[in-house]
């Protein structure tokens, strides 16, 4: 069966049994239109508290995030900064080892090499 039928069918089906609810409901047109339009109000009603529970949860988890985020940066700023001080200090020390040989009596700088 081809999509665009099988759509045009489910359409069909819907407002016939639309149709026979109305038809066959146990209360007259105006208490239906009434049970009608309380129960969109009701659907909104709740449609508005689940948007505004959602986006509470949402700023609350954005928060969330961007705590750890602001965390996570701290500490590899820590990292960074540690590494470049053991570098610093290896290249220090690796300069005073040079200078040591080399000034050493009884050795030459070619003798060191």
């Amino acid at each position: 069966m081809d999509d665009s039928k099988g759509l045009s069918y489910f359409f069909l089906g819907l407002g016939v049994g639309v149709g026979v609810g109305l038809l066959l409901a146990p209360q007259s047109g105006e208490e239906t239109r009434g049970l009608i339009k309380a129960k969109a109000q009701e659907s909104g009603d709740y449609l508005k508290q689940r948007t505004q529970e959602s986006a509470e949860y949402l700023k609350q988890r954005t928060g969330e995030v961007k705590e750890t985020a602001s965390e996570l940066l701290d500490r590899s700023k820590d990292v960074v900064t540690r590494q470049k001080d053991q570098l610093a200090a290896a290249i220090d020390a690796g300069k005073q080892a040079y200078r040591e040989a080399v000034t050493a009596p009884g050795k030459g700088a070619s003798e060191t090499l």
